[in-house]
């Protein structure tokens, strides 16, 4: 891992960590906050689950995936993660600020910033892989090595065909 990846990862991940143990220790007012979008997830979801509850996942996941990505473990997965749970956060933030007065807009406008910036911290975390080629990139290069590899055994096996047909024909 580079130095720029050992440094920027924790800094990035403190953010939401930070963030996920204040969910997890304020469920209640994470809950108020986020309750017209957690309205509609747990109507969606299969099973029956309260909006606390719901908020306590999210508080956990940001806290889980922010931990890893501080860490460098399963990093690109944490992200991933982390780029949800920021969205949703952004949107909830932005949704119940107070717009009533100059200093609440312009508090909601900074904040809003802010997270669209880890937002897109946290994206760029998760396309990142380390300076490796992807899986596809392997996957597609892997496949033009066989094609090529293949095209040359077959005009040897043409090759050594037509010499054998030139030898039984001559003999």
């Amino acid at each position: 891992m580079s130095v720029i990846r050992f440094l920027a990862r924790p800094m990035l991940a403190s953010s939401f960590v930070v963030a996920g143990l204040d969910k997890l220790r304020n469920a209640d007012d994470t809950a108020k906050q986020l309750s017209p979008v957690l309205r509609r997830a747990s109507e969606s979801l299969p099973f029956k689950a309260d909006e606390k509850t719901l908020a306590r996942v999210i508080g956990g996941a940001q806290l889980g995936a922010g931990t890893l990505l501080g860490l460098g473990k399963l990093s690109r997965f944490a992200a991933t993660v982390l780029v949800v749970t920021s969205a949703l956060n952004s949107y909830v933030e932005w949704r119940s600020a107070d717009i009533s007065t100059k200093e609440g807009r312009i508090a909601r406008k900074a904040r809003l910033l802010k997270n669209i910036s880890l937002t897109g911290g946290v994206l760029l975390a998760s396309v990142d892989t380390e300076g490796r080629p992807s899986i596809a990139w392997r996957a597609e290069h892997l496949a033009a090595d066989a094609k090529k590899v293949t095209g040359k055994q077959i005009k040897r096996a043409d090759k050594a065909v037509r010499k054998a047909v030139d030898n039984a024909v001559g003999a």
